[in-house]
């Protein structure tokens, strides 16, 4: 793809309010598609843009996910940035079935941040289990997100480029007071190991989760998205408003947050019948 190509392309996204990852994405396939013809994507048709799709599909075995991505990518690319009067390429429609998200036990969450060996690793496990951040959230807080006076964390623009605020563990705020006497910046609680301007790279939080996670010998749950599901699931056993718990989440559905509640059985064994009540 062309540099002016590109750069139209990223400016129709700019001006459509995609988010940054959106666009990163949306550039990323449309590149993709290029280099697989080894053509402009302008001068492709509508069937060459399919085979690809079956090939992402047939050879390369994507989740739908990634494929779900490629193709609204190239909708997008096509007939709304391109104007195409005609596009009939598509994919077959996602699969019903659904995974639950493991979730460890306190015992398990407590072996892995005791894992750790550095404050920083420490810090950053114990935010995200103990606000229930999503990775991209804690790897941009700031020291003035850290409101001890009310015990919350304030995350600025999230999922949706909205604000909301979450709890603030009072053993977190110890550890990152310990913490922070050591960190090398005052921009971001978790910074560039290189550029100290940046905030951490999520794919290093992930790293992390995952070297500590080796280390505490534990094999449930994938990535450090498993702290949120679990920040969730033993509010939730507490018996915890799930309303709240939403909040806490920011999530714009309830019945996002309902998932949780197939995953705390705690939760729902203790409820009795109003049989038992007569």
């Amino acid at each position: 793809m062309s540099s002016e190509l590109r750069k139209n392309f990223e400016n129709y996204l700019i001006l459509n309010r995609r988010a940054l990852k959106t666009r990163q994405a949306y550039i990323g396939a449309v590149a993709g598609l290029a280099r697989h013809y080894r053509q402009a994507p302008d001068t492709l048709n509508n069937e060459q843009i399919q085979q690809y799709l079956l090939y992402l599909i047939r050879e390369r075995k994507l989740e739908w996910s990634s494929i779900n991505v490629a193709f609204c990518a190239l909708y997008c690319f096509y007939s709304k940035f391109l104007k195409r009067p005609k596009t009939q390429f598509c994919i077959p429609p996602r699969p019903r079935t659904k995974k639950l998200p493991e979730i460890l036990s306190h015992a398990e969450v407590s072996k892995l941040i005791n894992a750790c060996n550095n404050q920083r690793d420490r810090t950053l496990l114990m935010l995200t289990y103990g606000s229930g951040l999503r990775v991209s959230e804690v790897v941009k807080l700031k020291p003035s997100h850290i409101e001890t006076d009310r015990m919350l964390v304030r995350v600025e623009q999230a999922k949706g480029r909205k604000d909301r605020y979450t709890l603030l563990s009072q053993k977190a705020l110890e550890q990152l007071r310990n913490y922070w006497t050591c960190a090398m910046t005052d921009q971001w609680l978790f910074c560039h190991h290189y550029h100290h301007q940046l905030p951490m790279p999520t794919a290093t939080a992930q790293k992390i989760y995952y070297r500590v996670k080796k280390a505490a010998g534990i094999t449930k749950g994938k990535g450090i998205h498993t702290l949120r599901h679990c920040f969730a699931t033993h509010l939730l056993e507490q018996g915890i408003d799930i309303y709240l718990i939403k909040r806490f989440l920011g999530h714009v559905c309830i019945q996002t947050t309902m998932v949780y509640l197939h995953v705390a059985p705690n939760r729902l064994s203790g409820v009795k019948s109003p049989l038992d009540k007569l």
